[in-house]
């Protein structure tokens, strides 16, 4: 089959790797993509966050079978529901066009934090305690702050590209936010709407399924790393590092997780009658023993991606085709043993100001069990060029976490450009 993959991350290399292997792969497209999916495929110069049209006319010349979705924006924007119409009103054959991800109405569960928590509180599934205000709202809801044990969690409704989280350490500082947020749009139209939680302590980590809306298979687990510094200090990032499997993540834990939110998730695209077929991202904590959720997202995580897929073993695009067909109660994961760990390289600077268009100088890893999959980079000519404020990961195999993890430290060793930056320490807590 041909394949149009949307997206120019890390996640996306990860994906485009993975498809490449596929025995089922005629040509996959990757749509911007960046220097490091340019060798699993064509990069196409293509928007991706709404002119579906012009998707819709490169899907017809070159005879694309499946989209498969990288990042929230097109999921949010409607981009299956497009495809589903399009499907049903022309004239394009059996097989043309399936897209890996949910309709616009059931992406409302990353799209709006408020669409979510309502989902979560009608089926009880844990998470931790909340209220929505708006602009109209803003003094009841600092009288509900007041009110609240520290610290607060203040969360903008609506997509705020990972920036829109709040976490106050004093009521003072929780008042000014929710002010700034609401009546001064700090995060623009994604903070029209604010939800105000409880903090719950504990350690995270993300699980991830692929459905058809009905049956579901698990996919590894992983924990990433938010903090620009060592020891988790410093700024929050789209992420520095990511290890799988999750030592923590037990049976026992992992039985919890499935029978308290996975299988109520699915029950409740059911009975919302809410079309999904592609892949859920539960953001989790454990407290204590037990599972709560934190967020859902979509899609795959970034830089999750990067340690999740080099670990499934299974066919990626026969998943996709099982997902499509409704048929994954057939299918069993198949898992790679061995832990895999995930370091990012960063532009000096992220994820504050950095710069771009950086020369790149960037060596083969010396381990047949390391991965580079390319971030922010663009290529010209020749010459490979930073694009982004995360630039470059190494994932590696290892039969241990911190032996994995010493194969990507030495793999980004022989990566050089200028201001390069990466943690030393990503699961140093195992």
């Amino acid at each position: 089959m041909n394949v149009l993959l949307l997206g120019s991350g890390g996640r996306e290399h990860a994906l485009a790797w993975k498809i490449k292997q596929s025995a089922l792969c005629d040509h996959l497209y990757i749509s911007p993509g960046n220097a490091g999916t340019a060798q699993c495929g064509t990069n196409i110069p293509m928007r991706t966050d709404g002119d579906f049209e012009k998707m819709e006319a490169f899907c017809r010349k070159e005879n694309i079978h499946l989209i498969v979705v990288g990042p929230e924006d097109p999921l949010v924007k409607g981009v299956y529901d497009y495809f589903k119409t399009a499907h049903h009103e022309n004239s394009f054959g059996a097989n043309w066009v399936g897209v890996i991800g949910p309709s616009a109405a059931a992406a409302q569960l990353e799209g709006s934090k408020a669409f979510a928590k309502t989902f979560m509180q009608k089926r009880n599934i844990p998470t931790a305690a909340y209220r929505e205000f708006t602009a109209d709202t803003v003094e009841e809801a600092k009288k509900y702050i007041i009110e609240q044990p520290l610290p607060i969690v203040l969360k903008a409704d609506g997509l705020a590209a990972g920036k829109g989280v709040i976490i106050a350490q004093t009521h003072e500082e929780a008042l000014s936010e929710i002010e700034q947020m609401l009546r001064h749009a700090k995060f623009g139209a994604a903070s029209a709407k604010v939800v105000v939680e409880a903090f719950l302590s504990g350690i995270e980590l993300s699980v991830f399924v692929l459905t058809d809306g009905k049956e579901y298979v698990i996919l590894p687990e992983a924990k990433d790393y938010k903090r620009i510094g060592e020891g988790d200090t410093g700024l929050n990032t789209g992420g520095m590092g990511a290890v799988s499997p999750v030592p923590f993540a037990d049976t026992n834990f992992m039985q919890k997780v499935e029978e308290r939110i996975i299988k109520p998730t699915i029950r409740g695209l059911q009975e919302d009658e809410l079309e999904y077929k592609g892949f859920i991202f539960f953001g989790l904590i454990k407290v204590g023993e037990d599972p709560y959720v934190i967020e859902y997202n979509c899609r795959m995580g970034d830089p999750e991606t990067e340690v999740v897929i080099p670990r499934l073993q299974n066919d990626i695009l026969s998943l996709f085709e099982a997902t499509l067909k409704g048929n994954l109660a057939q299918v069993t994961i198949e898992k790679d043993p061995r832990s895999a760990v995930t370091i990012m390289a960063v532009s000096g600077g992220y994820p504050g100001d950095y710069k771009k268009g950086l020369l790149m100088q960037i060596s083969s890893p010396s381990s047949d069990d390391t991965i580079l999959f390319h971030a922010g980079t663009k290529a010209e000519g020749e010459a490979i060029l930073t694009n982004g404020g995360r630039v470059i990961t190494a994932t590696s195999f290892g039969n241990s976490i911190k032996e994995a993890a010493q194969r990507s430290s030495a793999a980004l060793s022989g990566i050089t450009f200028d201001g390069m930056y990466y943690r030393r320490d990503i699961g140093y807590e195992f």
